[in-house]
């Protein structure tokens, strides 16, 4: 779930945007205040749903009297042309509504159907897909709520949760012995640590002195396998780096735990969803 202050801020910033100083000055202009009209939400391509609240909460602080009627609710599938919400009420509010709310559930669908494809590819095998902080800034717990609705996992949601020990770290702390033993003498326990190697000489010293993950960044499905034979259990194997729809399945099959991508947010295509109005009322 999320945080529906979190959503409520994101959608009235989003509408602030789009209204301005005037308001919506074309509905405002050729529409009656009373008119009244119905609409209704499709997606024209297969995907997976995700973002109906953000909807819901742009129709709402538009006009109270926006009724929405979700059809199909975030994480379910849907085929061309299936309905996925129907909205009835006073049309000035739904015009100006429109674009924000079908913003945030094209956005965001589109990241749950992407997911959606690469946990189906996968599915096999014991590996999860994750996602990254290649992030829309501002956007990224929706984003990785998006993941989730496509059946992805979640990675640390930034700097300050969890503790990953990049090839940057490494080279600044002075190896990777030095930087394990730094972290675990500078965070709580409650803090997991991850890091990085892209050797397995690397990985026979992360190893040796402990950590909670290890990240496989870059390796051959050669490497892979034999990492995953090497730590044998003692802790999580995360694989990273070219990770695509046309690679993921071998990866999974190398027997590493978790999957990473960056793609899954920055690379999304929008899921193409549309509103289509009818008056139903106008005096």
């Amino acid at each position: 779930m999320l945080n529906p202050l979190l959503i409520e801020a994101a959608v009235r910033a989003a509408l602030m945007e789009d209204l301005g100083r005037a308001g919506d000055i074309t509905s405002q202009a050729i529409i009656p205040a009373s008119a009244m009209a119905t609409a209704v939400i499709a997606s024209r391509q297969v995907g997976v749903i995700a973002g109906m609240e953000f909807a819901h909460v742009a129709f709402q602080l538009i006009d109270r009297a926006l009724k929405l009627e979700v059809l199909v609710g975030d994480g379910q599938a849907v085929a061309a042309g299936v309905e996925i919400a129907r909205i009835s009420g006073p049309a000035r509010g739904l015009l100006s509504a429109e674009r924000v709310a079908l913003n945030y559930l094209g956005r965001l669908s589109g990241i749950a159907s992407l997911t959606a494809k690469f946990t189906s590819a996968i599915a096999h095998t014991k590996a999860k897909i994750a996602d990254t902080r290649k992030t829309t800034p501002g956007l990224r717990a929706f984003e990785k709520y998006a993941v989730r609705c496509g059946g992805g996992m979640n990675h640390r949601f930034g700097l300050d949760d969890a503790v990953l020990i990049k090839d940057n770290h490494i080279a600044v702390a002075g190896g990777v012995v030095a930087a394990l033993r730094a972290a675990k003498a500078n965070v709580g326990h409650l803090v997991k640590i991850e890091i990085e190697v892209d050797t397995l000489v690397q990985l026979q010293e992360v190893i040796s002195e402990g950590a909670d993950v290890v990240l496989l960044d870059n390796m051959s499905l050669t490497q892979l396998r034999e990492a995953v034979k090497m730590v044998g259990g003692k802790m999580l194997c995360e694989a990273s780096g070219n990770v695509t729809l046309a690679t993921v399945k071998d990866i999974a099959e190398t027997g590493v735990d978790i999957i990473s991508s960056g793609a899954l947010t920055h690379s999304a295509p929008v899921l193409d969803v549309a509103l289509d109005i009818h008056i139903s009322k106008a005096v």
